[in-house]
C-alpha cells in the first residue's frame, strides 16, 4: 500500500507491506522493518531495531492524532489513488490506476493504444459477457501506460486490462 502522509507540515511518501509477522515500511525511499501488534483498537505495540514503542492513533477531524511516549503529532494521510475533482468539476481517480475486468468475458474491441492520452470516463475497451457488450472506461485522465490485452482475448474477472498513469 502506498500512502502520502503529511506529518508536522512535511510530506512523506510511505509504502507498507506485510511480510509474515513483520511490517516492511519504506519512508521517503528509506526501508524500515518493524514488528507491530494491535493491543486494543487504536493502540499498537511496535518493535523497531530492538526498541519498543506504544503508539496511540486517534481520529482528529481531518486526520489523525499520533501519540508515542510524550510526543504527539497531527497527521493527514492521503491515498494516491483517491478521487479528486478535475478541471471539469467531475470526480476522477488520482495516481497510477489499474483497469480491471469487472467480469469474465472476451475483448471484442480495443479503443486506445499504449501511449494514447485519455480523459476520465473515456472508453478503453469493449468486453463481451453473456452476449452483452460492456465498455470499460478510464478511471482518470492521463496516458495509457500499458495495454495488457488484445482483441479476441478471453479475460477473467479482476484481471488487469490496462494501466493508466
Amino acid at each position: 500500500m502506498k500512502l502520502e502522509i503529511e506529518l508536522g507540515g512535511k510530506r512523506h511518501l510511505v509504502e507498507l507491506a506485510q511480510i509474515g509477522q513483520r511490517l516492511r515500511c519504506t519512508i521517503d525511499g528509506v526501508p524500515q522493518e518493524a514488528d507491530a501488534v494491535t493491543i486494543a483498537p487504536g493502540i499498537y505495540s511496535i518493535l523497531v531495531d530492538g526498541d519498543s514503542f506504544e503508539a496511540r492513533v486517534e481520529p482528529d477531524g481531518r486526520g489523525l492524532r499520533l501519540i508515542v511516549g510524550n510526543n504527539e503529532w497531527r497527521a493527514e494521510v492521503r491515498d494516491p489513488r483517491e478521487w479528486r475533482r478535475n478541471r471539469n468539476g467531475t470526480a476522477e481517480a488520482e495516481g497510477r490506476q489499474q483497469v480491471l475486468a469487472p467480469m469474465p468475458g472476451k475483448i471484442v474491441r480495443v479503443l486506445v493504444g499504449a501511449g494514447d492520452a485519455v480523459e476520465a470516463k473515456q472508453g478503453l475497451l469493449v468486453v463481451e459477457a453473456m452476449k452483452m457488450q460492456n465498455e470499460i472506461r478510464s478511471p482518470r485522465s492521463g496516458t495509457v501506460e500499458r495495454l495488457m490485452v488484445t482483441e479476441g482475448q478471453t479475460v477473467n474477472a479482476g484481471e488487469v486490462l490496462a494501466i493508466i498513469s
